[in-house]
């Protein structure tokens, strides 16, 4: 999901709290819980209705697992200012947290509501509905992202997901060449590549196109590039070779969708579904 960053704000703060929200933010953004709250709760010291601090205060919480007081503190910066976006998609993350899908979609849509660029809000909306399958809504919300924050990639590489979700291939392969030629050979967009290969049947270069994503150090990209390249393995037939690529996958992530299609595959030998490309609805979690 698509954290905050840290929030900023303006005078008439007293500068000594704007300071100290401001390292709160960058502690929280390191890691360093301990001290991202003793600097939030100075600087509320010095100002008790200093919103930004309260929502980041609420992050810690919520990042310890404390969901109670991750809603309180959140809960409080709404009561002081509900027309800012960010408490509210704050509240999005305390959702997702929980389990409440349909309750996060609402705290995004609220957020939006409250500013329609709000890049993060929009892309976890844009996720929730793509993870329920909901692709014509993902992609028209992915769309939305890219007007409001073109040089962020998540908009574009969600696009290309949803128009391949949705089997509209052609738009797929073009809205693709678009981003390559605006973030050039990063790795989702090789992913993506390596998936237009793998729709067209192209199992030896969508494989090859893979190798550095899976040989990366982004854990994430990583699985996911071990997975589809057991796929393209299934496509030449090397079921044991597709083995050992879910395997790698599943060994940084267990629950990666594409090498636990790929393993079921292998156990289906001798049928017409070992070469076969996973749809949208086998390979999203």
């Amino acid at each position: 999901m698509v954290a905050l960053a840290a929030c900023t704000a303006q005078p008439p703060l007293p500068a000594k709290a704007i300071e100290l929200n401001a390292e709160g933010g960058r502690a929280l953004a390191q890691g360093n819980l301990a001290v991202a709250e003793a600097r939030l709760a100075v600087a509320l010291e010095y100002s008790p209705r200093f919103v930004e601090a309260w929502v980041n205060l609420g992050q810690v919480e919520l990042r310890r697992g404390n969901f109670e007081q991750a809603r309180r503190d959140l809960q409080r910066a709404i009561d002081l200012n509900q027309d800012i976006p960010a408490p509210h998609h704050a509240l999005g993350l305390l959702a997702e947290s929980e389990g409440r899908g349909e309750d996060a979609e609402r705290h995004y849509r609220e957020a939006l509501k409250v500013d329609p660029g709000f890049a993060p809000a929009r892309a976890n909306l844009a996720r929730q509905l793509f993870s329920r399958r909901q692709y014509e809504n993902a992609r028209e919300q992915y769309s939305r992202l890219v007007a409001v924050a073109p040089g962020e990639i998540e908009g574009w590489s969600g696009e290309v997901e949803a128009l391949l979700a949705l089997g509209r291939m052609s738009e797929a392969h073009a809205f693709l060449a678009r981003a390559k030629e605006r973030f050039g050979e990063v790795g989702p967009i090789v992913l993506l590549e390596a998936r237009d290969n793998l729709e067209r049947g192209d199992w030896r270069n969508a494989e090859a196109a893979l190798a550095s994503v899976a040989s990366g150090d982004d854990r994430a990209r990583a699985a996911s590039a071990w997975g589809w390249i057991a796929v393209a393995r299934l496509g030449l037939g090397d079921l044991d070779g597709a083995v050992q690529a879910a395997q790698a996958s599943l060994a940084i992530d267990s629950d990666e969708p594409v090498a636990r299609y790929a393993l079921r595959m292998v156990g289906t030998r001798g049928s017409g579904a070992l070469i076969s490309r996973p749809t949208a609805e086998e390979t999203t979690p």
